[in-house]
């Protein structure tokens, strides 16, 4: 990031930026004419990332959500060099469920990825909240999945479910209270995507995942706030 950087383009902010569907979204923001902060947990992964993107638009940041400090160091770091941010998309998260179901998963696996895929996108908004608040339109899109969805939720796929359930009702949630900033909270399931996660075995593209984010970035009434989606269409909780 350059010191005194002047805003003029839209910025957005997208963690776990590095790779997968967050990688796809700062592609198309890109190509949407935004300035990027690509978030990643180490600094290297992110300039790795922004080697592949050959865009002097794109801008690396150290941010691990799980983790207060870094959080806040990460804040620090942005408001050094930006005076707001128009959109943060919440995309980081884990999914460890592998071998275990509901009737087996241990307490600090629940724990573990709750923080991260619930409490850290909770934490994010509220560190970046001065920043989102000086630009006159802003955004928080939080990528959850269907597994998330109330009629979605499966017993071998516990700490993920149950987090993704739990960032619905924080969309919810933040919606209503950002309401009178005029800032927008939307919730996206991606669908199954080709990446680490998803597996190669996944029906969508890492873009096809990315499109209905980039389309609440860009498109989306702010009169949807508060809502799921995917495919940008509305789907219930």
């Amino acid at each position: 990031m350059n010191a005194g950087h002047q805003h003029q383009t839209k910025l957005a902010l997208v963690t776990g930026g590095n790779k997968g569907i967050g990688f796809a979204i700062c592609r198309g923001l890109l190509q949407a004419e935004f300035e990027v902060i690509l978030a990643a947990r180490s600094l290297d992964k992110a300039k790795q990332a922004i080697d592949q993107l050959q865009s002097t638009q794109v801008h690396p940041l150290v941010l691990d959500v799980a983790d207060d400090h870094s959080i806040h160091d990460a804040v620090a770091e942005v408001q050094r060099n930006f005076n707001q941010i128009d959109i943060l998309i919440n995309n980081a998260g884990i999914y460890p469920d592998e071998g275990v179901n509901i009737l087996t998963i241990d307490r600090d696996l629940l724990d573990r990825t709750i923080n991260t895929n619930a409490f850290g996108p909770i934490r994010t908004a509220q560190a970046f909240l001065p920043l989102l608040e000086e630009a006159p339109t802003s955004r928080i899109i939080n990528v959850s999945s269907g597994y998330g969805a109330l009629d979605g939720l499966s017993a071998s796929v516990p700490s993920y479910c149950l987090s993704k359930l739990a960032l619905n009702g924080a969309t919810i949630m933040l919606a209503e209270a950002l309401q009178s900033k005029g800032i927008a909270v939307y919730a996206m399931c991606p669908g199954w995507v080709r990446t680490d996660m998803g597996g190669a075995g996944a029906t969508r593209s890492p873009a096809q995942g990315a499109d209905t984010a980039i389309w609440l970035a860009t498109e989306a009434s702010p009169k949807l706030s508060g809502k799921f989606f995917r495919d940008r269409q509305e789907i219930s909780y």
